[in-house]
Formats: C-alpha cells, structure tokens, sequence
C-alpha cells in the first residue's frame, strides 16, 4: 500500500490554538508506527471519546497490540477531538487523523470503533464527517474504510445501524484479526464484486453482522415485525466471540503509558472475565458469560512485565468481580510479597460485600496508603436487593464495614441505583438508614468520630440481553424527585449528615441512554439531528443538551416518541430490535428470570439465583449455545518469585 501523507506538518502549527493539544501528538511510550507500505491490511482504532478517557480503555489497547504484532496489519489510534479542536480541523481542512502517524482516518482499510457506551455516537459521527467519509454507509464507495463497531454498546448496534458497515460482538481479539485474513484474501483476489462483495463474505461467517444485509418491518403499533436477512446466504442470528483460553492472550503486554493526564493513571491486568453472580440488571454480566480465569502465573508475570515496560506504579486487577477470583488471596499475597517495599501499589475496584475480606484488604494496602474501600449493594432495601438478585444483606453489609472500620479503615463508599423495576420511595429512602447504620457502626467499632460514608447513586438504564429488558424505566422527573427526599432526609439528620457525602447524576441523560440502549433503527434519525444540532460528547454533563435530543426526537420519529422507547414495559410476544443477535443467553431463561423478579417483588416467591460457579447449571444457555464452559481454579500454583538474572 501506498502509504498517505502525515498531516502533522500542517497540524503542529495549530496546536497552540487549542486546549490540551499534547493530547494530539502521539509518541507514547510503547506506541507502535509501523511501516505502511510493507501492511496488506491497516485499522484505524477508535474510542470515541477524547484522548484522557480514551487512552486508558483496554480492549483499544489490546487490540491495537493483536494486530500490529502480525508484520503484515498496521494499526493506529484516534480518538475524539475536542470541540476547539473540530473547529480548527474544519477550518483548515484537516481530517480526522490519527496519533500514530497522524494518517487520514479514511486511508485506512477498517476504522474500528469500541463503544462502551451508547452515549458517545455522536462522537462517531463527529470522526466520520471529520474524516470525510459519508455517514450513511450506503452512501460509501470502495475507497471508504469498513465502519465497524465493537463492545458492550455493539450487543444492540440497531441505533446506529445506518452509519455502520459492519458490528462485532463479545471479545475482540480473535475475530479482527479473521476478519484481516478475510480483507487480504478479498485484496488477494483483485477485490472482486467491491465492498458489498466484501461485506457479504464477512457476514456469511456468522460472526460479522452486516446490517444492511437484514430488513426491518414494523407492525401498526410502532413494534418491530420481523427482522430477516434480504439475500442467500446470511444468517438469520449473529453470534457472539468468546475467547476461551485467557493465558494465551496476555494483553497488554506493552501499555501504553499517555503523555496528557487521563482518567486512570495505572496498568491494568484482567483477572478473569465474565461474571454468573445472576445480578438481573447487569449487561456486562450477562454478554460476557462464562466466567474464564487468568492463571496465577499468568496474572503475576502480566504485572511484572507491565511495571517494567510502564513505569506505573498503580496496579488494578481488573474483572467485574475481582475477589471472585478463585485464587484472589494467593494472587493478593504473593503480588504484595513481591514488591512489598518498592513504590508498587495493588488496587481492586469495587469488592462484593460479601467477597471482602479484612487479610484480603490488609494485602492490597500493604504498600500504598489505605484509601476508602468501595461496596455496591445497589438496592436500599432489602426487597429491593432481592429483587435485582444482588443477595446481600443489611447485616453482611453491616459486618463488612465493622471490620474495615475496625482495622484502621476511615472511608466507605457505598454505590446504588435509583429506578429500578418496581422500586418505591421508601426503597430509596432506605439509602438513608443504611449510610446511618454503617456511619454509628463505624464509630462504635473505631472509637472515633472522623468516620466517613460517601454515597453514590447512579440512575437506571434497562439494557439489552438482561432479564430487565422489558422492563419499564423511571421517567427522569420521579428519579430526581426521589433522590431530592433522600437528599433531604440525609441532610436534616444532624447526628450522621455530616458524616454522609452524597453523589448522584440527574435523571435526564439516564433517559437518553435508556433511548439508545432499547432502540431500534429509527432512533439513528434522532442521533443524526442531534448531531447536527450540535451535539457532542454527550457522555460529559457540561456538554449534554436534554432539550436538544427531546427535540430531536420529535422532529424525528413519526408514530413513536422518547416514552415509547424509555417508559414503556415490553411484553414477551415482542420482536426486540436485537432478537436476532445472540449472546447465547436463552430469551425463555431471561424471561423467567424477569417473572422470578415481579414475583420476588410482589411477596409471591423468593428466588435466589446462585452463581453457577458453585452450583449446578441454571440452563442460562450460553455453554451449549456457544460451545464454551466455565473455566475456573483453584489450580493449587503459586505466583513464583522472581528470578534474577
């Protein structure tokens, strides 16, 4: 391939017109600018987001490593720029590039984009319109790059599905680098039949959906009828990626280390991946079942090679559970063994209350300060738990926080969600008098007053593949009213509200991603307005606009509205815009797992869902479906020490 001309000597003299142009130079630390002319197939990999949020996002990072360690695939980074910046790129006529070697994103043959949230679509279209490829994909030529999207936003990629040539769903590393093989075989041929031909040959695989491959037609009613493939060939369902073998894939293996701030200053290690706790409203936990572990020596020698090539001396071990982990206290004490006395720190994020445990705690704060731990029950109540199957009780919650109190602990983070399926005011209010019981328990168990809880609640979204994907969201007004009470409750508390800090996120952009997450192929005429009304990095408060996506919505969408797709409780007969995606999950197991829970909630039934790590099977689906297993320890290893050379 030719290679195209870097736009850097035409870019670094604008630099200084904008705000934090670093964030624009490329060069990091363990970065990679390969030859162009050698590649048979180059990626241009997005977050879509800017540099300080995008930078630290793994699955970019591991995937910009899978595919530039074949000598024969380029790939590079972008990410969004600020608005100072669009501004100037449009008016000097500078493309969306890339920090690499600050390429035009359109000579590139894939421009990837990995959404973990739905909130960021307007920031590809930002990039597309930037990079001078058309934002209909079947408006694009032969010369246009394949717009594929990927990450836990892809699992319902309907919203979107006009501006995409192609999504993938579940884990990444194997298929781009098939999806490669596909695009040199294609180039090989002389590039026969052009980008359809080449769509086609993606989709027919059965792990690439291609939407323009499938029609959509809509019943009287504003509900989907039918969603079926318009040629020979392509799948009537989409399945799922699942990497099986975590060990052989022990990435990053060079992090890349930013030159700007960003949002996580550490090196990160996935510890295992997948969760089957069963908790009814999380997506993360049902798209990426089964549960794999990484191996103690795997996870310990990923830590030492990443410190040494990094620098960082943070380290996260990351996963949607981390102390599930079989193996968590070997790995914790043998890390901590390791560098005790060196500037290495461990972290966990968030713990399960009833995961923590005080030698668990005592090994990750061994080298560093013993900052506020963090626990999620995310219900108030205890009907309200239940319901969500998140089984932890007042007194396992009361328990936990007595014994990190009691070892020297000052700070407790408790996180929630308002607006969950069935919920009441007094489920909310319930907040209240758990931070008061952990803040008297605190004080009681320490001997002293500076005892501190910090509550954060976080709005609910129903999303896609959950057994709450039919379930009716709270209109933002309620959420705000109920998290006004609470605050107030809080607040007039003269003996503990001092000692209770209090977070929470209005209601309005909770709707707007219920929106995106629930939508089908209409909602991409919304998105567009919004777009070219102005909207950018919707994700961040300071730059989302609620009255410009309500307008949208109304100039847009004939025969639905936002409440349709927000407030409205679906039922089972219905098409869902992702029905024909598959995360392997069994929509009749879903179902009965949303009934477990109106039941639960109404007094009829008490159904405990268990981990199916330590249980018998609970016919979710998602072995057979995928051909998959769960893939845990113990293993009886230990993490080595390390040798000297």
């Amino acid at each position: 391939m030719s290679a195209p001309e870097s736009l850097f000597a035409r870019l670094e003299p604008l630099l200084p017109t904008v705000s934090k142009p670093i964030q624009y130079v490329g060069g990091e630390l363990n970065s990679t600018l390969k030859d162009w002319e050698s590649a048979e197939v180059s990626w241009a990999l997005m977050y879509p987001d800017a540099y300080e949020v995008g930078l630290p996002n793994q699955g970019v990072q591991i995937l910009y490593e899978v595919l530039n360690e074949r000598d024969w695939i380029v790939a590079e980074r972008t990410y969004s720029v600020w608005p100072d910046m669009e501004q100037v790129l449009r008016e000097h006529g500078i493309p969306q590039f890339t920090v690499d070697g600050h390429r035009p994103v359109r000579a590139f043959d894939v421009f990837g984009l990995s959404f973990s949230t739905e909130l960021g679509y307007t920031n590809m279209l930002t990039a597309l319109d930037l990079a001078g490829i058309p934002l209909h994909a079947v408006d694009r030529s032969d010369d246009d790059p394949i717009v594929l999207a990927g990450g836990h936003a892809a699992f319902n990629p309907e919203p979107i599905a006009d501006f995409l040539d192609a999504a993938v769903l579940g884990d990444g590393e194997e298929v781009v680098l098939a999806i490669s093989e596909v695009i040199r075989e294609f180039r090989g041929e002389g590039s026969p039949g052009g980008r359809d031909e080449l769509l086609r040959r993606l989709a027919v695989s059965g792990g690439v959906y291609v939407p323009r491959f499938y029609d959509v037609t809509y019943a009287a009613d504003g509900t989907i009828e039918a969603v079926v493939p318009n040629r020979p060939g392509i799948p009537f369902r989409v399945r799922k990626h699942t990497l099986m073998d975590l060990d052989a894939w022990p990435y990053p293996a060079k992090p890349l280390v930013p030159l700007a701030e960003t949002v996580h200053e550490r090196f990160s290690v996935e510890i295992f991946r997948g969760c089957t706790r069963g908790c009814r409203f999380c997506q993360a936990g049902m798209i990426t079942r089964p549960v794999r572990e990484r191996s103690i020596e795997t996870i310990g020698a990923m830590v030492e090679n990443g410190i040494r090539k990094s620098g960082f001396e943070e380290v996260g071990l990351l996963s949607l559970s981390s102390a599930d982990h079989t193996e968590i206290a070997e790995v914790a004490k043998g890390l901590a063994d390791r560098y005790e006395g060196s500037n290495v720190s461990l972290s966990l994020p968030s713990t399960r209350v009833d995961a923590f445990n005080i030698t668990l705690a005592n090994e990750f704060s061994r080298n560093g300060r013993r900052s506020g731990l963090t626990f999620a029950p995310e219900g108030g109540s205890e009907r309200m738990r239940k319901v969500i199957n998140k089984m932890v009780t007042e007194e396992d919650l009361i328990r936990t926080v007595a014994t990190a109190y009691g070892n020297g602990w000052r700070q407790v983070k408790l996180y929630f969600m308002c607006g969950l399926p069935t919920e009441t005011d007094d489920d909310v209010l319930a907040i209240a008098d758990l931070a008061r019981e952990v803040i008297a328990k605190g004080r009681e168990v320490s001997g002293r007053n500076d005892i501190r809880c910090t509550v954060s609640i976080g709005g609910f979204v129903p999303k896609p593949h959950t057994p709450f994907q039919w379930a009716a969201q709270l209109d933002h007004d309620t959420t705000d009213e109920r998290l006004r009470k609470l605050r107030e409750v809080v607040r007039a508390d003269k003996r503990y509200g001092r000692a209770i800090g209090f977070r929470y996120h209005d209601g309005k952009p909770g709707t707007i991603e219920g929106l995106l997450s629930r939508g089908d192929r209409r909602v991409g005429a919304v998105i567009e307005e919004v777009w070219r009304d102005g909207g950018r990095f919707d994700g961040w408060s300071e730059h989302f606009s609620y009255e410009r996506w309500v307008e949208a919505c109304e100039r847009a969408l004939e025969g639905v509205d936002l409440d349709w797709y927000t407030t409205r409780e679906r039922d089972y007969d219905e098409v869902l815009p992702w029905d024909h995606l598959d995360s392997g999950l069994d929509k009749d197991w879903l179902w009965a797992d949303w009934e477990d829970a109106l039941a639960v909630a109404d007094g009829s039934a008490d159904v405990e869902v268990e981990d199916c790590r330590w249980t018998p099977c609970y016919d979710c689906g998602v072995c057979p479906e995928m051909n998959t297993e769960i893939q845990i320890g113990p293993t009886g290893r230990q993490l080595l020490p390390l040798s000297v050379v």
